[in-house]
């Protein structure tokens, strides 16, 4: 008997035909013998319409009554869930996050996990009951809300539930069947992968791949939760997420990944002086804005300094403001602002111990005359920054040139 935690997305639940058929999923599990927690988000699109419900209500909301507004989608869908269990002959209960409870801290909108207490649960589980657990939410003891995890936190709670229960695994049930080289949509050669790493995952995670949420990669990674992504649509194998012991063979690049949330801003002539740096991105984050790629570049005079960096496409408008209010202590000649690029990554752990690949990605971008504008590296990723418009090219281009297409 095994203890598995499972995880369904707002598309796999998105009417109660496809609730009708998570349920056969979970029956199928319980049959057997294991022992199921699943972890549901919100039907599609019910989140988004409780965000514009609150937004029309007042744009200067209470992020505590958010909290408890946006969170009521889960609790729907683990109630209809545990009605279609139990009228499958499987015994079920829902659980909503202050219920078992999920303790978190008091960022309200975007809370972090501190302590899932299990006891109660995992009774139920070992009785035979399966829990349902509305995603996404907990508890502040302090005042005793109801707190969010942001968006995508159901993931997170999936993956805190795995390992606060010492579950075998945790399958996230989404609408993609599990991790693949590229965008499928994009790259027509793009392969679904068997395994790939935490670290992989996080990168990819954190640089555009929308399978899986960063928080809940970085959880899984600190705890050894071993994480199956898998389709709710088609009965098939998915991608493992586990650690870099389990895979024998390291692939040199395991993906190419790409994120459209970019926007690029550039100080000219800034004076070369100790603390420039200080008075250009403190003021940014203290106004909360992440800054990603950096690049500077010495004037000929050497005296003066051109700086390059990129913020969320959302943020351009408010850093372009924060930058300005603080031009006098900057001291730059000119500010530049564009939407129009996009951020293009290579990532894998072979990285570590092979040369040249850097030297690949230039040199194919360089053939299909793309410029490349700004450059970040890690010990498993390079990242540039194009023009937006040879987003499909540079991906396709990358794709082939690491080997990664179909057979």
């Amino acid at each position: 008997m095994a203890r598995i935690v499972i995880k369904f997305g707002g598309t796999s639940v998105a009417d109660i035909e496809r609730i009708k058929n998570v349920a056969a999923r979970v029956k199928a599990e319980t049959d057997a013998g294991n022992q199921v927690a699943v972890v549901v988000s919100a039907m599609a699109g019910v989140t988004n319409q409780l965000i514009d419900y609150v937004r029309s209500a007042s744009p200067l909301y209470d992020l505590r009554e958010y909290d408890a507004i946006v969170s009521s989608g889960e609790n729907v869908t683990a109630g209809l869930l545990a009605i279609v269990l139990q009228g499958l002959g499987v015994p079920a209960r829902s659980w909503q996050g202050w219920q078992i409870p999920v303790l978190t801290d008091n960022a309200h909108g975007s809370a972090r996990i501190l302590e899932i207490e299990t006891a109660e649960l995992s009774r139920r589980l070992e009785s035979g009951e399966v829990a349902v657990v509305a995603g996404f939410q907990g508890l502040e003891p302090e005042r005793n809300r109801i707190t969010t995890l942001g968006r995508g936190g159901s993931d997170t709670s999936a993956v805190a539930l795995a390992a606060a229960l010492k579950a075998e695994r945790c399958d996230i049930y989404t609408d993609v069947e599990g991790v693949y080289t590229s965008d499928p949509r994009i790259v027509k050669g793009a392969r679904k992968l068997d395994r790939v790493t935490y670290e992989e995952m996080l990168e990819m995670a954190s640089l555009g791949a929308k399978v899986l949420q960063t928080r809940s990669v970085e959880m899984a990674m600190k705890h050894g939760v071993r994480i199956q992504v898998r389709s709710s649509f088609v009965d098939l194998p998915g991608t493992l997420v586990v650690d870099e012991d389990e895979i024998v063979e390291q692939a040199i690049v395991s993906g190419v990944t790409y994120s459209r949330d970019e926007a690029k801003i550039t100080l000219r002539s800034v004076p070369d002086r100790p603390g420039v740096a200080a008075s250009i991105f403190g003021p940014l984050a203290e106004a909360a804005i992440n800054v990603d790629m950096i690049v500077q570049n010495i004037s000929s005079n050497e005296k003066t300094t051109d700086l390059t960096f990129t913020v969320p496409r959302s943020e351009l408008e408010r850093a372009v403001s924060v930058l300005e209010k603080h031009a006098d202590e900057i001291g730059h000649a000119k500010l530049s602002a564009e939407e129009g690029v996009v951020k293009v990554s290579v990532i894998g752990m072979g990285m570590r111990s092979h040369a040249g690949v850097a030297q690949t990605m230039f040199s194919t971008l360089a053939e299909k005359g793309i410029n490349i504008q700004v450059i970040t590296t890690s010990e498993i990723k390079i990242s540039v920054l194009i023009a937006e418009e040879y987003l499909e090219l540079a991906l396709r281009s990358l794709h082939a040139a690491y080997g990664l297409d179909k057979d």
